[in-house]
């Protein structure tokens, strides 16, 4: 190994105080569990910090820091408050892509894109889909209606006929070829 003395790449804190850490939760509006599950760990985590005399050191200091500069990125994963009876969480392995509200009795659809790449984006670049879009994009997440069996397959599936949105309720709309999914929350 090399004596060289190590050289910093970064200016990132080494440590951070129990001051700083309430001081951007403060900042944020947030409760110690909300800023918990901001920053991935758990709100007994977020107490023990905030009590601490002790430097604190971490991924934690990087996150502050940034969250100290852009405060606004929060309300750009922040997840909007259910307002429709049904959503559709549509997903990229484990990431959101984006959040899809239904009102199937009105026919209203309402979006929320989380990522930047179109291809990731459950309908690319149109932000305000109708419901006619929405029910075309569920059935590009299931098996076509002229696959050769279909009766076998949706027997298989314990369906009594061809519904794109039963489908997916028992599939998650997952496709061989590709790693994204629908989780369905009511």
């Amino acid at each position: 190994m090399d004596n060289k003395r190590k050289e910093r790449l970064f200016v990132t804190p080494e440590s951070i105080t129990a001051q700083e850490i309430q001081e951007i939760r403060k900042k944020l509006q947030f409760t110690q569990a909300e800023f918990a599950q901001l920053v991935g760990c758990s709100k007994p985590t977020i107490e023990r910090w905030e009590r601490s005399e002790e430097n604190i050191s971490g991924l934690i200091c990087l996150i502050v820091k940034m969250l100290e500069k852009y405060p606004e990125y929060v309300s750009a994963i922040k997840v909007p408050d259910k307002k429709m009876p049904l959503r559709l969480w549509y997903m990229h392995n484990q990431t959101v892509c984006t959040i899809i509200d239904v009102n199937e009795l009105t026919r209203q659809v309402q979006i929320t894109n989380y990522v930047d790449n179109i291809m990731f984006r459950a309908f690319g670049t149109n932000e305000n889909p109708n419901f006619e879009e929405y029910q075309e994009f569920l059935e590009s997440r299931c098996f076509p209606r002229s696959r050769d069996k279909m009766k076998l397959v949706l027997r298989d599936l314990d369906l009594p006929f061809y519904d794109p949105f039963l489908i997916i309720e028992k599939t998650e709309g997952r496709m061989a070829e590709d790693d994204f999914w629908i989780k369905i929350e009511r």
